[in-house]
C-alpha cells in the first residue's frame, strides 16, 4: 500500500494544503457541471427561462439526497480518521462496512419514498403551474438514480480520510466530465431537453460510484469495503456525528424552500417566477463560493480527526490556523468576483436584460459577508471532523435561525427584492459567534478535555 499523505509524520502545512487542493478542486468541478446543467437548460429555445425555473425548484430535493450521503460519509469518515490516528484498523474496519451498509439501505429506502411523495414536494416547494412540468420531469429522472448519487458521494469520503486526496478528486473529475459532454448529446442532439439533463447527470454519478467502490474494494487502501460485523452501536455513533453536516444541508434546504415560497408570495404573478429564475443562477452562484470552501475545511477534517485520536493537539491548531488561512485567501478572491463581475455570470444562464439587472445586483448584496464566512467554515467542520457533534451543530443551527427569521420578517416591512440581505446578515452574527466560541474552548482542544 503506497500512501499519498502521511497523517502522522507529515509537514502541518504540506498536508494541508495536499489534502485542501484536490478537495477543493473536486467540489468545484462538481459545482462547475450543476452550472453547466442549468446552462444547457436555460437556453433550450422557447422553454429556457421556466424549465431553469423548474430544475431550481428541484434543488433542494437534489441536495437532499446529497445530504443524507453526507450524514454517513462525513459522519463516518472522521471516526475512522480518529481510530486510525489510535492505530485500531480492526474498528476503523468495522466503521467502513458499517458506513457501506446504511448508504445501501438508505438509498432504496430514499428512492421509493421520494418517488411516491414527489408531486406533493415540488408543489411545497414553489412549483407553479407553468413551471411544474419540468421540475417534475427532471427529478422523476433523476430520482432513479438515487444509488449512484449516495454512494459515490459518501464512500468518497472514505478515501479522502485515508489521505488519497487525489484519488477522491478523480472520482468526482470523472462524473463531471462526463456529464459535460453527455448534456449536449442528450438535450439537444437527442431532444429530450430537461429530462436529457437528469439522464446525463444519472449516467454521470454511476460512473463515479463504479470508480469509488473499485478503489474501496481494491488492495491500495489500508481500511477495505469488507461485509460482515454490522452492528447497531457503530450505527448509532455514525448518524449522531454526521448528524451535523446532514442537518447543516437539510437547514440549507429548509431555507432556499422557504426562499422560494416567500419570493413567489411576495413577488405575485407578475414578478414571482421571475425571481425565482433570478434565485436559481443566484443559488448557483453560491454554490460556486461554499462547495470549493467546504472542500478546503471538509477534506483537511482527516488531519484534524487523525490527530486528535492520536491525542496531538499542537499539530490540530496548527491545521486549523492554515486551513483558515486558505479559506479566507479562497474567500476574498470570490467575493472580488461577486461585486465586479456578475452579470457575466448571469449571462450565461440567459440574455434577458431584466433578468440580468435584477440577479447581478441579488449576487452582489448575497455575497457581502462571505469572507467571515470561511471562520464558520473552518469551525464548525473543524468540531466535526474531531468528532465534537455537539458544539458543531449548535453553531450551524444558530447561523440557520437567524437566516430564516430574515427570510419572513424582511418581505413584511420591505419590498421582495431586499430578502437578499438574510444572508450577509446571517454569515457576518455567525461569524462572530463561532469565532467567540472557538477561541472559550480552546484551552479545552489544547488539554484534550472536549
Amino acid at each position: 500500500m503506497k500512501m499519498e499523505n502521511n497523517l502522522d509524520t507529515d509537514q502541518v502545512r504540506s498536508l494541508v494544503w495536499r489534502l485542501a487542493f484536490p478537495s477543493m478542486l473536486a467540489q468545484f468541478v462538481s459545482v462547475f457541471y450543476s452550472i453547466v446543467d442549468r446552462m444547457y437548460i436555460g437556453n433550450i429555445p422557447e422553454i429556457g427561462d421556466l424549465a431553469l425555473a423548474g430544475v431550481g425548484i428541484c434543488g433542494p430535493i437534489v441536495t437532499m439526497i446529497s445530504s443524507v450521503a453526507s450524514w454517513v460519509g462525513i459522519g463516518g469518515a472522521p471516526l475512522l480518521s480518529i481510530r486510525l490516528g489510535q492505530k485500531d484498523e480492526k474498528k476503523a474496519s468495522a466503521i467502513l462496512a458499517n458506513c457501506f451498509l446504511l448508504l445501501c439501505v438508505m438509498s432504496a429506502a430514499i428512492t421509493v419514498l421520494s418517488l411516491l411523495v414527489k408531486n406533493q414536494l415540488l408543489t411545497w416547494f414553489g412549483a407553479s403551474g407553468s413551471i411544474f412540468p419540468y421540475a417534475d420531469e427532471y427529478i422523476t429522472v433523476y430520482l432513479s438514480g438515487t444509488v449512484f448519487a449516495l454512494l459515490a458521494t459518501g464512500m468518497n469520503q472514505f478515501i479522502i480520510c485515508q489521505g488519497f486526496a487525489k484519488v477522491g478528486m478523480k472520482s468526482v473529475l470523472l462524473g463531471a466530465v462526463l456529464n459535460i459532454i453527455l448534456d449536449p448529446v442528450f438535450i439537444f442532439v437527442l431532444g429530450m431537453d430537461v429530462a436529457g439533463a437528469a439522464v446525463a447527470t444519472v449516467i454521470s454519478q454511476a460512473a463515479s460510484c463504479l470508480y469509488v467502490l473499485k478503489f474501496l474494494f481494491g488492495r491500495r487502501p489500508m481500511i477495505r469495503i469488507t461485509f460482515g460485523g454490522y452492528r447497531w452501536d457503530i450505527m448509532a455513533q455514525v448518524l449522531i456525528l454526521g448528524l451535523t453536516p446532514f442537518l447543516i444541508i437539510a437547514f440549507d434546504n429548509i431555507l432556499i424552500i422557504s426562499l422560494n415560497a416567500t419570493i413567489q408570495k411576495y413577488g405575485g404573478p407578475e414578478r414571482g417566477d421571475m425571481l425565482l429564475t433570478c434565485n436559481t443562477i443566484l443559488q448557483s452562484f453560491m454554490l460556486i463560493v461554499t462547495m470549493p470552501l467546504s472542500g478546503i475545511t471538509g477534506g483537511t477534517q482527516t488531519i484534524l480527526g487523525y490527530n486528535y485520536g492520536a491525542k496531538r493537539p499542537d499539530r490540530i491548531i496548527r491545521a486549523q490556523k492554515h486551513i483558515l488561512l486558505l479559506s479566507l485567501a479562497f474567500t476574498s478572491i470570490m467575493f472580488l468576483a461577486a461585486q465586479t463581475l456578475p452579470q457575466y455570470f448571469t449571462m450565461i444562464f440567459t440574455r434577458e436584460p431584466e433578468y440580468i439587472s435584477m440577479t447581478s445586483r441579488a449576487i452582489r448584496i448575497y455575497s457581502l459577508m462571505i469572507i467571515p464566512l470561511a471562520l464558520q467554515y473552518t469551525v464548525v467542520d473543524g468540531f466535526t471532523g474531531m468528532g465534537i457533534a455537539k458544539v458543531a451543530i449548535s453553531l450551524s443551527t444558530f447561523r440557520k435561525i437567524i437566516y430564516f427569521g430574515g427570510v419572513f420578517l424582511i418581505p413584511v416591512w420591505f419590498d421582495i427584492t431586499y430578502v437578499f440581505f438574510t444572508e450577509p446578515i446571517s454569515d457576518l452574527i455567525a461569524a462572530v459567534v463561532s469565532g467567540s466560541t472557538y477561541l472559550l474552548l480552546l484551552k479545552k482542544i489544547k488539554s484534550g478535555e472536549l
